[in-house]
């Protein structure tokens, strides 16, 4: 590190501050997804159930400022948070492949969101929605969908499901969790908010970082429970 002519050192500049808080609160907040998600049960609901009254809070704090509309928006955000909630339940609530669901869930919306992160930040180029998002690019959506597509290959070497169909899942759960990524971004620009909230550091609030997985849990307990009922839902997901 160079440092002034008077010898203090330079602060480092705020986006790598922002990096290194953003990397260290993953660091945390991952393997306690993961080992909730694996233990289900109690555990598993007792870290979504005020995940998704959380979720309802910021919601609410952010669509605050509408007029007429107020009432619409807020029964919107009900519903979204109902869906985060009722979704995560459901796939959980599988007791044989309802682990192995989750966590491929889990897998794909971070795939998604780190892919599309790195890549975005390499390779840059043309914008995907500047009027919502300025910073994301085509790059990065398609780098997070390459990547969630190996998480499902990952997931199939290790005995987990056939390869096309899972490659299928994938594609299809990272297309909407990049859409919700947008959607989230879309609310948040229509109220003229940066954050949802500060409660995660060096991510804003839960809306900003469970954008893309309450998008992708919803579809996956709709496909499994379509495809396996109310106790095969993770079966319904994962066995083709």
């Amino acid at each position: 590190m160079s440092t002034p002519p008077d010898g203090s050192a330079r602060p480092a500049p705020s986006g790598s501050r922002n990096l290194i808080t953003r990397v260290g609160v993953a660091a945390i907040l991952i393997p306690l997804a993961i080992a909730a998600a694996w233990a289900g049960g109690w555990i598993w609901a007792a870290l979504v159930v005020p995940i998704a009254i959380g979720l309802f809070v910021e919601w609410v704090s952010i669509v605050k400022t509408a007029s007429a509309a107020r009432p619409g928006w807020i029964a919107l955000g009900g519903l979204y948070a109902t869906a985060a909630l009722a979704g995560s339940l459901l796939v959980r609530h599988d007791q044989h492949y309802g682990v192995a669901a989750l966590l491929l869930v889990l897998a794909v919306v971070w795939a998604s969101d780190i892919g599309g992160y790195v890549v975005g930040k390499s390779v840059g180029g043309r914008k995907l929605a500047p009027r919502v998002s300025p910073n994301k690019t085509w790059a990065g959506a398609i780098g997070g969908f390459g990547l969630s597509l190996l998480v499902a290959a990952g997931f199939t070497v290790a005995g987990q499901g056939a390869l096309m169909p899972l490659l299928l899942v994938a594609a299809g759960l990272s297309v909407v969790s990049q859409a919700g990524d947008l959607f989230e971004s879309a609310i948040k620009r229509r109220f003229g908010v940066k954050d949802s909230s500060h409660i995660i550091p060096g991510h804003g609030g839960l809306l900003d970082r469970l954008d893309g997985f309450v998008a992708a849990i919803a579809l996956a307990a709709l496909v499994g429970f379509l495809r396996g009922g109310v106790d095969g839902v993770g079966r319904g997901l994962m066995v083709w």
